[in-house]
């Protein structure tokens, strides 16, 4: 059997990309702290922190632009005068 594969939303692409760079500034940000608790200690609490700070962001699904319609615009029809049609088969 084959596995079916699942397509990946914009919407985890983009929280993803949010999540790593959240955890890229406070690993930098906090290396004084790292020397204190330890890498792996470390680490895990960056994880935790950065998972709250994004937790509350809503993410919005980028739109694709609406494509626009070249549809012909109908002519107005404009009415002939009656009585210049009709002045005109008399004479």
């Amino acid at each position: 059997m084959t596995k079916a594969k699942k397509a990946i939303k914009p919407k985890a692409i983009a929280g993803k990309k949010i999540l790593k760079t959240v955890t890229e500034q406070l690993t930098a940000s906090l290396t004084t702290l790292k020397d204190h608790l330890g890498e792996k200690e470390f680490e895990k609490r960056i994880k935790k922190a950065a998972k709250k700070l994004v937790s509350g962001i809503k993410i919005k699904a980028a739109k694709k632009p609406a494509a626009k319609k070249t549809a012909a615009k109908a002519k107005k029809i404009i009415p002939v005068k009656k009585k210049a049609a009709k002045s005109a088969l008399k004479k």
